[in-house]
């Protein structure tokens, strides 16, 4: 059974050139960087309306005309998307923004977002007849990836750096994935990926280095439009790592506008890191293009230690063509700030979750926020994954 895909093609994220979208796609031939998927979008818009979206099933897969899958039978299916958008005025009124909202990824299959990408990678991979997944990963990702693959009964081989919180290592072994941990972080796995890769023709299913994972994450942006009740707010803030989340986003809306469902209006993007592994912020306020690696990268939330993101320049033309930010929060911030976050809406935030609520305070301070705007956080995952 053919879905209502309307893919057409992929494209280079610096030159523009176009590549096809029928063969198995890592980084763009032309420059290294990135390629996106391209869709039909006027024919998309023709089924994909916001009167036949209220008769879909609940999860990301409702946006089916603006994902890559083509077959039915392709699609790995494991809940994935269409997460609570939760109101959480009584942690508004304590950081003075009342009109706040959390978008709580942490109730995606895995207890992550990253549900959301894998469960697109893996869905077109398998597709596409590859045989072999590999993916580096600071937690998150890896149980992601061993949760698909073993869905559509594909082997996948995992790297993590030998610190990550047991309860990664033990989730990924008992989906079935075969992991090996590394002394190094995550920039140090991935190099181990891309030496499997070079020598047993393993996939790579690193972020941003195939262009489907960012495909499952732009579902979040779709999301917050219908949960909104077709608008969008003022502000996003958004945990940063490797960043596919915001980029991801920030497609969907471009993609939306092109749909006739928005027009050129968009949220300000605010990209959220550790003081201890800040490479974005440190760009965005000299003004670079990229992002430098970030050296001795420490941080006890393992989703934001990246030292160096692929598609920092993705990240860095969001952040500011949104007139945003990006901002960094001391670990003891965002461990408080989940504390704050659980005593005032319920929500078990992971340290990720809990830095994008640390950074309201500087930002509202910096005149970058105001207390009257809508604001959204995204609570990337669950605290549950933390507990040691």
């Amino acid at each position: 059974m053919q879905t209502r895909s309307t893919l057409t093609h992929l494209e280079c994220s610096v030159t523009g050139t176009t590549h096809r979208a029928d063969l198995p796609a890592t980084l763009s031939p032309s420059s290294g960087r990135p390629l996106l998927a391209r869709y039909d979008l006027d024919r998309a818009g023709l089924t994909m309306t916001k009167a036949a979206l209220r008769l879909r099933s609940a999860d990301l897969w409702r946006y089916e005309e603006v994902l890559p899958v083509r077959r039915g039978d392709a699609m790995v299916r494991l809940g994935e998307g269409w997460t609570p958008l939760v109101p959480a005025r009584r942690l508004g009124g304590t950081i003075d923004v009342p009109d706040l909202w959390i978008k709580d990824e942490g109730l995606n299959p895995t207890g992550s977002f990253k549900a959301r990408g894998l469960a697109m990678a893996i869905s077109r991979a398998h597709e596409l007849g590859v045989r072999e997944l590999a993916i580096p990963s600071a937690g998150n990702a890896a149980g992601a990836a061993a949760a698909y693959a073993a869905a559509v009964g594909l082997p996948v081989h995992v790297f993590m750096p030998s610190d990550v919180p047991e309860v990664f290592v033990t989730e990924c072994r008992l989906l079935g994935a075969v992991v090996t941990l590394v002394d190094g972080l995550i920039d140090d796995c991935g190099r181990r990926v891309a030496e499997g890769v070079a020598e047993h023709g393993w996939f790579d299913l690193s972020t941003l280095k195939e262009p489907y994972r960012v495909e499952g994450k732009k579902t979040m942006g779709y999301e917050l439009f219908e949960q909104l009740g077709g608008r969008l707010p003022d502000a996003i803030l958004y945990p940063t790592g490797g960043g596919t989340g915001l980029v991801g986003m920030w497609k969907a809306f471009d993609e939306m506008e092109r749909l006739g469902w928005i027009g050129p209006e968009r949220p300000r993007m605010f990209s959220v890191q550790a003081t201890g592994c800040a490479p974005i912020v440190r760009a965005w306020e000299q003004g670079a293009t990229h992002a430098e690696p970030w050296v001795d990268a420490r941080t006890v939330a393992w989703g934001l230690r990246v030292p160096a993101a692929i598609g920092d320049f993705l990240i860095l033309d969001a952040v500011r063509a949104s007139d945003g930010a990006a901002v960094a929060v001391t670990d003891e911030a965002m461990e408080d700030a989940v504390r704050q976050i659980g005593r005032t809406t319920g929500v078990f935030a992971a340290p990720e979750g809990g830095a994008v609520a640390a950074a309201v305070p500087a930002l509202l301070e910096a005149g970058r926020l105001d207390a009257g705007e809508e604001v959204v956080l995204f609570v990337t995952g669950s605290g549950l994954k933390y507990i040691t």
